[in-house]
């Protein structure tokens, strides 16, 4: 069993409150636009971070981390890019990738809008944590919570924190 934390688009923002929720996870994903490698090294000093760059990273997060992710944990397949759209009209390329690489659980960021959705075409759960960031449009930050069980995914919760700490 893994407890998950998923987060996106932080742009580079730290605050006490990402602490209090990273030091519950037995795992940090990070669906892009990350900021700052100085930003990833505070997650992936306690905690598993695994995570892919935005189109806001720059070269120091675009050489530790990649444009796409496969993996798998307790049995669930997790692809993970930062965008990537959303059922049924995916970015251009996703659905083909997703039909090419089998997976679960599909996630993305970049809209810093929260959706969690089922892609029963092509038999996976759709997430997109929102925006854990300050930067951008959204009035309040979100990030996603879940734990991993035997190759399902169970306790899904989502994490609102206040938009201005």
């Amino acid at each position: 069993m893994r407890k998950i934390l998923l987060m996106s688009d932080t742009h580079s923002h730290w605050d006490d409150s990402l602490k209090t929720y990273c030091a519950s996870a037995d795992e940090i994903w990070h669906a892009g636009d990350i900021g700052s490698d100085h930003w990833a090294d505070q997650l992936r000093a306690d905690q598993t971070l695994r995570a892919v760059y935005g189109n806001i990273d720059g070269t120091d997060i675009r050489s530790t981390y990649p444009a796409l992710l496969d993996f798998e944990v307790e049995g669930v397949r997790v692809h993970m890019r930062h965008i990537g759209g959303y059922p049924p009209r995916y970015a251009k390329g996703v659905a083909a990738y997703l039909k090419e690489h089998r997976c679960d659980l599909m996630i993305c960021g970049h809209s810093h809008i929260l959706k969690v959705m089922r892609d029963s075409k092509r038999d996976l759960l759709h997430m997109n944590p929102g925006a854990a960031g300050l930067h951008g449009f959204h009035k309040k930050r979100t990030m996603l919570r879940f734990t991993l069980d035997q190759a399902a995914i169970h306790d899904l919760e989502v994490v609102e924190l206040i938009r201005r700490p």
